[in-house]
């Protein structure tokens, strides 16, 4: 991994044949392997992101966050870790987990303590604010379940080596 010289990495594990391109901040998180992230991304400490995963401009991660392997995540999504923040004083960390094979559409907002499913998919612009299942599909604000996805091993399921091409 050869990082731009316009990124900052700090004390950062990244693992072989993953690309970070330029104007990227990381900070104390470990990177998996093949893992792509894009510009204009910022991680903080203690953030574990899987192999296989794909990072797109102007995402926030912020720490308490894991991502699992084969994750996709859109342009302009921010993750949050404290239910009540506060520029001074006290605050908690609520953990989140992104399971893998998750998808999670441009432009939303996954508040702290939530867990979104193996496989699920989170349309665009949606705000998480609970538990979404594997293979869910959700969206809205606030993300409401409103179908499935074929898991991984079904036929015509999800499969991050094989690509689908439209019907048409």
């Amino acid at each position: 991994m050869k990082p731009s010289k316009y990124s900052v990495i700090k004390k950062v594990a990244i693992g072989r044949d993953s690309r970070v391109h330029d104007q990227v901040n990381l900070y104390g998180c470990k990177i998996g392997k093949n893992t792509k992230i894009d510009s204009y991304v910022y991680i903080e400490e203690g953030v574990t992101i899987g192999d296989n995963c794909k990072i797109r401009p102007f995402v926030f991660i912020p720490t308490g966050v894991v991502i699992e392997n084969d994750v996709f995540i859109a342009p302009n999504v921010t993750f949050t870790n404290d239910k009540h923040p506060r520029a001074h004083g006290e605050w908690t960390l609520l953990n989140t987990r992104v399971k893998k094979h998750a998808s999670i559409g441009a432009g939303s907002t996954i508040n702290p303590g939530v867990q979104i499913g193996e496989n699920a998919l989170i349309g665009a612009g949606s705000v998480v604010t609970k538990n979404i299942p594997d293979n869910a599909i959700a969206l809205g604000v606030p993300a409401r379940v409103v179908g499935s996805r074929p898991a991984p091993s079904e036929p015509n399921g999800h499969s991050p080596s094989r690509r689908v091409r439209p019907s048409q």
